[in-house]
């Protein structure tokens, strides 16, 4: 079983994606559709969400094709997070909400995870079996790793490994945090990301490895998920030279630590 943990799809007739106007995102500049998703991939797909919207999550829930799940959005601040929570998964595809995900990354308090009506949301959707995905850079990690350790019945899921910022030799901090956040029992982490984290340089395997080797070194095979970032990866490398270069990262791995990085961890984590 493969499962691309992490994948997107927009529409901009139907929402707004003014980040995509941003300098550099020309190649990714249009709709991606269920339908170019399966022409890339006949995985089984989690389809996460671009926008802190939760107009954007009902059509994910609603797409057809290859999405089995999806990380959506609602907002963890309301004191109402748990109605909200309750009315999408009775929308249309409502029984694919397995998770929730917010732009942290994009907050101007580095510590908004922190949150005292964040975490009282939070509670709400680990009532509801949902994972949260912890989408952060390098200024949001220490509030990431704070909230992680606050709420040790949440299953939380780290998108790209953190963000590190490979281009520029980022190391000791990153993987520091990383040995951290792996010490905790609830956190899993996606093996995704990486090609764009890469720029200037161009992004290969020797410059990825030593980051996917960490990861795996203290996740386990069993917390670590394969996830494409597609159509994001778009611009540096297609899907099939994202799923490639995982594939190879995994040489020398055990045919089970194969199997769960490549599909079985994020059908437990993500309930499929």
């Amino acid at each position: 079983m493969i499962v691309d943990a992490h994948h997107h799809l927009w529409d901009r007739s139907r929402h707004d994606h003014g980040w995509l106007d941003s300098p550099g995102l020309e190649a990714i500049r249009r709709d991606f559709t269920p339908a170019d998703l399966a022409a890339e991939t006949t995985a089984t797909t989690v389809a996460v969400q671009a926008l802190n919207s939760a107009a954007e999550t009902r059509d994910l829930l609603a797409a057809d094709g290859p999405v089995a799940a999806v990380v959506g959005w609602a907002d963890l601040t309301s004191e109402a997070c748990g109605d909200e929570l309750d009315a999408l998964a009775a929308a249309p595809g409502g029984e694919k909400l397995r998770g929730l995900r917010h732009l942290a990354q994009d907050e101007p308090d580095p510590r908004w995870l922190t949150r005292t009506d964040v975490a009282r949301g939070l509670s709400a959707a680990t009532d509801r079996g949902l994972a949260f995905d912890l989408l952060v850079r390098g200024p949001q990690r220490a509030a990431a790793l704070d909230l992680a350790r606050a709420l040790p019945g949440t299953s939380f899921v780290v998108d790209h490994a953190g963000k590190p910022d490979i281009g520029a030799g980022e190391w000791d901090s990153w993987a520091a945090w990383i040995l951290d956040l792996a010490a905790l029992p609830n956190v899993a982490c996606k093996l995704s990301g990486l090609v764009t984290e890469c720029p200037p340089r161009p992004w290969s395997r020797e410059l990825i490895a030593p980051y996917a080797r960490h990861v795996l070194e203290s996740f386990g095979a069993d917390r670590v998920l394969f996830g494409s970032d597609w159509p994001v990866c778009l611009l540096e490398a297609s899907y099939a030279q994202v799923r490639e270069l995982t594939v190879d990262l995994l040489d020398g791995a055990a045919d089970a630590e194969r199997d769960a990085v490549l599909g079985g961890t994020a059908a437990r984590v993500y309930r499929l």
